[in-house]
């Protein structure tokens, strides 16, 4: 079993510690800046981390190249991740093996996938070799990047290069991602809010200025069953897990429901009346106060109107620091 993890500009793709860890440990990490994404496996590849550093994405090429290099295990395992999700049907195709996508956990016996916006999970048994994608978020990592260093070896595979008559894609161009319509399985950010947040008119504020900061806005259960916010916004056992740099709860007192959602978050803060419920305990940094109030201010300070629709984010933000 091995994992084949992307990077792009030095950054291993969402869920890449994670698919090291469902494999075993061993990996090949493929993409621009792959010796130094490599470091976020510290901890979580068992043995030296295989890099092809490549400049330019190609999927195509890619699993052309690799296919031959991961030929001799049953099971690969890429990341859920956008660039994942174009290398992994193209490595299948050219090792002539079934995909199974949307995977939440693999064993060398089975393959377990979420369907249905993750009501239904169905067992795939294994038998035989497979290319399987592992969703971001479900299994969690406990902090590798604060472990010890990994060690890398170059990887020299036999590589036509680029105009060897691999079809392939083509990038037009780079939009940034829209924070208030992004899958939250992929947003390094996150501000939601709970039950103490009160109604539409404050979730609607919530909105503004999750944009204004450049992050996601998520909920709780209770706050999308009363029609506040959509159900693609949930976090928890019945809506989808996360694993954001910084996660920000505003009024949620952290029931298991909810929790269950929250797959690793570098980064807790917890805003709350009530200093002893289970969310201010999780915190890095607990705030005791009213949560909606804390929000007009922020706003405030933002510049932000109270009312309205959300403000778009500035399509130029100044770069956050890196432990933001």
């Amino acid at each position: 079993m091995i994992a084949v993890v992307t990077s792009r500009h030095g950054e291993v793709c969402a869920g890449g510690a994670e698919a090291v860890a469902e494999a075993g440990g061993r990996a090949i990490v493929v993409g621009d800046g792959a010796a130094h994404a490599a470091a976020a496996l510290a901890g979580v590849a068992t043995g030296p981390v295989r890099i092809w550093d490549q400049r330019s994405f190609a999927p195509g090429r890619w699993a052309a190249v690799l296919a031959p290099v991961v030929a001799g295990d049953d099971i690969v395992i890429v990341p859920n991740a956008p660039d994942g999700r174009d290398l992994a049907p193209r490595l299948a195709a050219e090792l002539a093996r079934p995909l199974l996508a949307g995977a939440v956990q693999v064993t060398a016996l089975a393959v377990t996938c979420a369907r249905w916006g993750g009501f239904v999970l169905e067992e795939h048994p294994v038998d035989g070799p497979v290319v399987t994608t592992l969703q971001p978020g479900v299994r969690g990592v406990e902090h590798p990047h604060l472990r010890a260093e990994v060690e890398v070896e170059a990887l020299e595979p036999d590589d036509p290069g680029e105009g060897a008559g691999v079809a392939d894609v083509e990038v037009l161009e780079v939009l940034p991602p829209d924070v208030a319509t992004m899958d939250l399985t992929e947003s390094p950010r996150i501000i939601a809010g709970g039950a103490g947040m009160g109604g539409a008119a404050e979730f609607a504020l919530l909105n503004r200025v999750a944009s204004a900061l450049h992050a996601s806005m998520g909920a709780t259960r209770v706050v999308t069953d009363a029609g506040h916010v959509s159900h693609q916004r949930q976090i928890g056992t019945t809506g989808v897990v996360v694993s954001p740099r910084l996660y920000i709860a505003l009024g949620i007192s952290g029931a298991v429901q909810h929790v269950t959602g929250l797959g690793d978050p570098e980064h807790i803060v917890s805003v709350n009346v009530d200093p002893h419920c289970p969310m201010m305990a999780m915190a890095d940094l607990a705030v005791v106060t009213d949560a909606p109030a804390m929000l007009t201010a922020l706003a405030g300070l933002l510049g932000l109107p109270t009312t309205g629709p959300p403000t778009a984010p500035d399509p130029d933000p100044p770069r956050a620091p890196a432990d933001a």
